[in-house]
C-alpha cells in the first residue's frame, strides 16, 4: 500500500497556534497576520454582487418615519404593525436637480429576512445587529410596550443605523439582495427566497454538535468566542446598572418638585419674603421637570451599548461557522483514514482493529483475489475523492479564517471609536446635568437672598 503523501500528512495536521493572552486583549492579538493579507482579498456571497454598488457610496439612506399599520398575517389574522419609510437620497446633482430620489415601506420583520440571508451568505462577516424588537433594560417609567411612540422612535433611528452599517460594509454594501432591498417595495420577500438561502443556513442542533465534538478548535476562534462572552455580560450589567440610576435620578428630580409646592405655599402667608420663594419655587418645579427630557436623552447612548450587545452574538456566529468548517474537515480526515486503513488491509491480508468486516470473514472465509482486488480499486477511488475533498475544505477554511479575521479587525476599530465616543458623550451628558442643578439651586440662593 502506497503511504500517504507528505502534503496530505501536513493538511491533516492542526496548524501551530500562538496564544492569545486576556481575552479583551485577544480581539485585539487575533487579528494580527491573518488581517494582513485578507484586506485586499474580501470574500463574496456566491454571485450574489450587484454591479450598481457604486452608487450606494453616493446616496443618503435614512428612515424618515415610522407608520402604525392594521394587516392580515400569514394566518389570516388581523394584526397590527409598525411600517417604516426607507428614503434614498442622491448626494450628486446634475443640473441642480437630484440624480436618484426614492422611498419604500419595510416591516420589521423584512430588515429580519435581509439580516438572515446575510448571515448565510456571509458567514465571514460580523453582520450589524438588528435594534431589540421589545425593550430590554427598561427603567420602571419607561413602556416595555413594542407600539409604544418612543420605543418605536428609538427603533426607527436603530432601522437607520442598521442600514448605515451594512452601505458603509465593504462587502454587504455590494450585494443585490440589499440593493433591491433599498429600490424593490414588491415582491422583494420573493427574491429573497428565490436565493434559497433558508437551506443553506446551519442547524442549532448541527453547530451546537459541532461545538461539543470537534477535536482540535482553533484557540484564536475559542478565545474569540470568550470574548464575545464577556462583551455581552460587561454591557449587560453596564445597562442594568445605568436603568437603576435612572430609577433613583428620577425619584430625586421629582421630589424636588414637593420643594416648589412648599414654597409656594409658604409665599401666600408672608408678605416680604412671599416674592423670593415663590420664585424659588418655580426654580424647583423646572428642576423637577427637566429629568424627563434628560431621560430620554439617556436612551440613547443606552441604544449604542445595547447595539454592542447584540454584537457580540454577531461575534459568536463566526465563531460557529468556524467551529463547523473545522468539524467538517475533521470528519472529512477521519473518513479518509478510515478508508486508507482498509485498502491496506485489504491489499496485506491483515486487520488492525477489531471490525464486523473482520469477523465475517471468519466466519465465512477469505474473499476472492477479484472480489479484494474489486473492493481495492474502489477504495481507491474514494481515497483520491476523498484526498481531493480534504485540501478543498482545507483551502476553503483557510480562505474563511483569512476573510474572518479581516472583518474581525475592520470590527474591532469601529467598536473601539463607537464605545468611546459614546461613553464620553455620556459623561458630557452626565456634566451637564449636574452643572445645570448647581445653577437651579444657584438661582435659589439668589432668591433667598433679595427676601
Amino acid at each position: 500500500m502506497e503511504q500517504a503523501s507528505p502534503d496530505l500528512e501536513r493538511l491533516l495536521q492542526p496548524a501551530p497556534l500562538e496564544p492569545l493572552g486576556h481575552p479583551d486583549a485577544g480581539l485585539e492579538a487575533a487579528v494580527g497576520e491573518e488581517s494582513e493579507g485578507a484586506r485586499g482579498d474580501e470574500g463574496a456571497g456566491d454571485g450574489t454582487m450587484t454591479e450598481n454598488n457604486f452608487w450606494l457610496k453616493k446616496i443618503e439612506i435614512s428612515v424618515s418615519e415610522a407608520e402604525k399599520r392594521t394587516g392580515r398575517n400569514a394566518m389570516n389574522m388581523q394584526e397590527t404593525y409598525t411600517a417604516y419609510l426607507i428614503e434614498t437620497r442622491s448626494v450628486e446633482h446634475i443640473d441642480g436637480q437630484s440624480v436618484l430620489t426614492d422611498s419604500l415601506w419595510r416591516r420589521y420583520s423584512e430588515f429580519e429576512l435581509l439580516r438572515n440571508y446575510l448571515l448565510v451568505y456571509y458567514p465571514h462577516v460580523v453582520v450589524p445587529p438588528l435594534p431589540e424588537k421589545r425593550a430590554e433594560f427598561v427603567w420602571h417609567k419607561l413602556s416595555a410596550d413594542n407600539m409604544d411612540p418612543d420605543f418605536v422612535e428609538r427603533r426607527r433611528i436603530g432601522l437607520e443605523n442598521f442600514l448605515l452599517r451594512v452601505v458603509s460594509h465593504p462587502i454587504l454594501c455590494r450585494d443585490r439582495i440589499f440593493y433591491l432591498f433599498l429600490t424593490q417595495e414588491g415582491n422583494w420577500k420573493e427574491t429573497v427566497n428565490e436565493t434559497g438561502f433558508q437551506l443553506k443556513a446551519d442547524s442549532r442542533l448541527k453547530a451546537l454538535n459541532a461545538t461539543f465534538r470537534v477535536k482540535n478548535p482553533d484557540k484564536r476562534f475559542t478565545e474569540l468566542k470568550h470574548y464575545s462572552d464577556e462583551l455581552q455580560s460587561v454591557i449587560s450589567h453596564l445597562l442594568r446598572v445605568r436603568a437603576r440610576v435612572a430609577d433613583r435620578l428620577y425619584g430625586v428630580y421629582k421630589v424636588h418638585g414637593n420643594y416648589g409646592r412648599v414654597f409656594s405655599e409658604w409665599s401666600a402667608i408672608e408678605k416680604e419674603m412671599g416674592d423670593g420663594l415663590q420664585s424659588a419655587g418655580h426654580h424647583m418645579d423646572v428642576y423637577a421637570s427637566s429629568i424627563d427630557d434628560i431621560l430620554e436623552d439617556e436612551e440613547h447612548y443606552a441604544d449604542q451599548l445595547k447595539e454592542y450587545l447584540f454584537y457580540a452574538e454577531a461575534l459568536r456566529a463566526v465563531c460557529r461557522k468556524h467551529e463547523l468548517m473545522q468539524y467538517d474537515l475533521e470528519m472529512a480526515a477521519q473518513d479518509l483514514a478510515s478508508k486508507k486503513q482498509q485498502c491496506e488491509e485489504l491489499a496485506t491480508g491483515t486487520v488492525r482493529t477489531f471490525s464486523l468486516k473482520g469477523m465475517t470473514t471468519k466466519l465465512f472465509g477469505q474473499e476472492t483475489p477479484e472480489q479484494r482486488e474489486a473492493r481495492i480499486k474502489v477504495l481507491e477511488e474514494q481515497i483520491s475523492e476523498g484526498e481531493q475533498q480534504l485540501k478543498s475544505k482545507n483551502l476553503e477554511g483557510r480562505e474563511f479564517v483569512k476573510n474572518a479575521w479581516a472583518d474581525i479587525e475592520r470590527f474591532k476599530e469601529q467598536k473601539n471609536h463607537d464605545l468611546k465616543e459614546a461613553l464620553i458623550s455620556y459623561a458630557v451628558m452626565q456634566i451637564s446635568m449636574c452643572k445645570k442643578g448647581i445653577q437651579v439651586w444657584t438661582n435659589a440662593k439668589e432668591c433667598f437672598s433679595k427676601m
